[in-house]
């Protein structure tokens, strides 16, 4: 299912990650992302390098440290930037990578304020070459091909189930039950908790619908926004224009949260005039998902569709 890609739409394919995608950190050398790299090197991503500004010309990892993105861009061609850096100083890493051209950045930095949320979002907006997921994401991982993020990665079993979610913790569910019943996943894409996100459902459900290794598809949302109502909107088109659409299994969490409190993460807010997590569960069904009420049944509801 293919849209013209047009301006920050036509960066959508950066989401495809997989083993020969090059990586890099920004804020390389601090002890968050050499933690996290070392268990990626690990796991058999080509970690390639990374930025710490005024640690250039080092080495950390066995690996080369720059200066700056645009050296980094420049030196080892990146896919992807994994930005390992706090909060406060998040806007301005996530900029630097835009501007170098990096294709893909990852940020996980949670709790980013508002107006650097705004900035960031301009920005992108003005541009064709680099794709956000986040912030306040866990991260994207092609599982036993390229992991970028926090996820607790050795539940995660290459296959066939994409996965789709607001929340880090609910994918991981989803990711244990689709290994248990031994689908697997072929891309795990958490958009992140922020209620500003460089990547939405509908993004992420467009590289998943036209992913080959891709057979069904999982979509776990929560209050906060409309972003689940506009997916289900692609869903009932992708539906009724394609033959033997895809399986898609839903669900949306907070279904009994007040409004106006946050419920977890910044993202997670039940505004005034947002839908409730039962209106957009209505709409996800009206729109063919199939609804569960927990993640931990998806696993063997796939396997019942899929019929494998």
């Amino acid at each position: 299912m293919q849209r013209a890609p047009r301006g920050y739409d036509g960066t959508i394919g950066s989401l495809r990650i997989e083993g020969e995608s090059r990586v890099i950190y920004q804020g390389f050398t601090g002890q968050a992302a050499t933690l996290n790299a070392k268990d990626t090197l690990e796991y058999g991503t080509r970690v390639v390098g990374g930025v710490s500004p005024g640690k250039g010309g080092r080495q950390h990892l066995e690996l080369p440290v720059f200066n700056a993105v645009r050296e980094a861009m420049h030196e080892l061609r990146p896919d992807v930037s994994a930005v390992f850096v706090p909060a406060q100083f998040a806007a301005e890493a996530i900029i630097e990578s835009i501007e170098a051209e990096v294709p893909l950045i990852v940020s996980v930095a949670e709790h980013m304020p508002v107006h650097d949320l705004m900035r960031v979002q301009e920005v992108l907006r003005t541009q064709n070459r680099s794709r956000l997921l986040g912030p306040n994401s866990p991260g994207i991982i092609a599982p036993e091909q390229c992991r970028v993020g926090i996820m607790p990665f050795r539940q995660y079993r290459r296959g066939c189930v994409g996965i789709i979610s607001k929340s880090g913790t609910l994918s991981y569910e989803a990711v244990g039950a689709t290994s248990a019943v031994g689908l697997g996943q072929s891309l795990v894409v958490a958009i992140g908790g922020d209620s500003m996100p460089g990547t939405d459902f509908v993004d992420a459900l467009h590289i998943l619908i036209d992913d080959e290794e891709t057979k069904g598809i999982i979509l776990i949302g929560e209050i906060g926004g409309e972003a689940e109502v506009r997916a289900a909107e692609l869903i009932a088109e992708y539906r009724r224009s394609t033959p033997n659409a895809k399986p898609i299994i839903a669900m949306v969490a907070g279904q009994t949260s007040p409004r106006n409190k946050i419920m977890g993460h910044a993202g997670a807010f039940l505004g005034p005039s947002d839908p409730t997590a039962a209106e957009k569960t209505k709409a996800l069904q009206r729109a063919g998902a199939l609804i569960v009420p927990h993640p931990g049944t998806m696993g063997i509801k796939m396997q019942e569709i899929l019929g494998i």
